[in-house]
Parts: structure tokens; C-alpha cells; sequence
């Protein structure tokens, strides 16, 4: 090879260089642009035309092969969501939860074993909230967290125990009773309205892709996904301890 053909496939070399540079810069001002259009409503201003806002919630994980991948597709999409964790679950996968954090998306108490709750009384039942609660705030570095309690069975010693707000659920595709993402996609849609609270469960395979599919629908449909946090600051409500809450319309 003589120094014009050495000198060629240099500049063919940085040329190539340079197309994959700005690819990637490409990629990561479109991502951005993602992340600006969902959360400047976050903070509306005066005048603004108003927007349908939603809450997509998560119970039962963390589970490394689904929410991992439902963490990703939230990521690309610049969602962020709201995750009701059980204890069992974060013990190995902490650091999921860290990544949680640190994407932003809300962490929330599903208790420590799953269990019923109105079956346990006294030290029992605030034994599977309040352990959990010291896990996450050990992990995280503070308390503040709302509660689900499993199933959404309550009563007043349930309220009472969680010692934080209770967020229970305004649209349920089942995604427990089967498999099917086609289903619980056209159950979402065709029920969601703003301020309601989505409820699924990140330990499915099959309800990752139902949340990625329902965001990318709802999403061309002018929606705006916020965790149940940003749902109260937009309401201009604030949550109570003990109070229960399906939705803020």
C-alpha cells in the first residue's frame, strides 16, 4: 500500500467516525426530546392548554428478567412509573431498586410477604409494612413511601397501620388472570381517562409488553405519564396518611 491509498482509507475511516458521532448525538437530543414532552407538564404554566395525565403502576417486583427489561422500554420512552414493591422480591434485587431511583420513577410499599393484610392484627400487621419500609430506607436513605396493600383488601386497622397514604387503583386489566397482551392492551385504552391509576405487575413477561404497548397508544393519543406523586402535585392535593386513593380526577 503507498501513502495516497494509506492516506484514503484514514479519511474513509474518519469519515466513518464522524457519521457514527453524530448518530449517537442524534440519538441522544431525540431521547431527550422524549424526556422534555413527557415531563414539562409536570409543571404546567398559566394559560396552557390541559393535558390527560396518567399514573402507570407496577405491583410484585422486583424480578430481574421483567422489570430490567420494562425499566429499558421505560427508559427509551422517557416514562417514568410508579413500583409497589414487595420485600421478598427487593432482597437480591437492590440493585434495581437503585436504579429506580435513580430514573426517577416513584417506590412504593407492597408489603413485605404479600400477605392479606386485614388477616393480621397488631404487631403482625405492622411488622409486613414497617420492615419493608426500614429495607428501602436503609437502601435509599429515606421514609417517604405510600403503600398498596396486596390484593387492595383494606379495612380501618390497614389504613391506619400503613402510617402513609394507601393508593389503591382505578383500571385493573387483570393481567394476573392470563397472558394475553392483546386484551389487557384494549382494556386500558378503552377505560383510561385522566387521572386514573393503571394497575399492572412487572413479574409477567407478557405485562411488560402490555405497559410498552398501552404507553406508545396512549402516548399518540396526547396523554402525559407521571408517577402518583406528580399526579398529586398537579391536582394540588396532598396525600394524607391513612386516606385511600383510586384516582385524582
Amino acid at each position: 500500500m503507498d501513502l495516497s491509498d494509506w492516506k484514503q482509507d484514514l479519511r474513509k475511516a474518519l469519515l466513518a467516525l464522524l457519521a457514527l458521532l453524530m448518530w449517537t448525538l442524534l440519538l441522544g437530543w431525540s431521547g431527550a426530546a422524549v424526556f422534555s414532552r413527557q415531563h414539562k407538564a409536570a409543571a404546567p404554566v398559566s394559560g396552557e392548554a390541559e393535558y390527560p395525565f396518567v399514573a402507570l403502576t407496577f405491583d410484585d417486583g422486583p424480578r430481574y428478567d421483567t422489570t430490567a427489561d420494562l425499566l429499558d422500554g421505560l427508559a427509551l420512552r422517557g416514562i417514568r412509573a410508579t413500583f409497589f414493591l414487595v420485600g421478598l422480591s427487593v432482597e437480591g434485587n437492590e440493585d434495581l431498586v437503585l436504579r429506580m431511583e435513580a430514573e426517577g420513577h416513584q417506590i412504593g410499599i407492597h408489603s413485605q410477604n404479600h400477605k392479606v393484610l386485614t388477616e393480621l392484627r397488631g404487631a403482625a400487621l405492622y411488622w409486613e409494612v414497617d420492615q419493608l419500609r426500614h429495607t428501602l430506607s436503609d437502601l435509599l436513605g429515606r421514609s417517604n413511601f405510600m403503600v398498596r396493600p396486596p390484593y387492595g383488601i383494606i379495612d380501618e386497622a390497614v389504613c391506619r397501620g400503613a402510617d402513609a397514604p394507601v393508593i389503591l387503583w382505578s383500571v385493573d386489566p387483570e393481567d394476573w388472570a392470563d397472558r394475553d397482551t392483546a386484551r389487557q392492551v384494549e382494556h386500558i385504552v378503552s377505560r383510561v381517562g385522566d387521572g386514573d391509576i393503571i394497575l399492572l405487575h412487572d413479574i409477567y413477561p407478557s405485562s411488560v409488553e402490555t405497559a410498552l404497548q398501552v404507553v406508545d397508544r396512549l402516548l399518540a393519543e396526547g396523554f402525559f405519564f407521571v408517577t402518583v406523586e406528580e399526579l398529586f402535585e398537579l391536582r394540588g392535593i396532598t396525600p394524607q396518611k391513612g386516606e385511600v386513593y383510586r384516582s385524582l380526577p
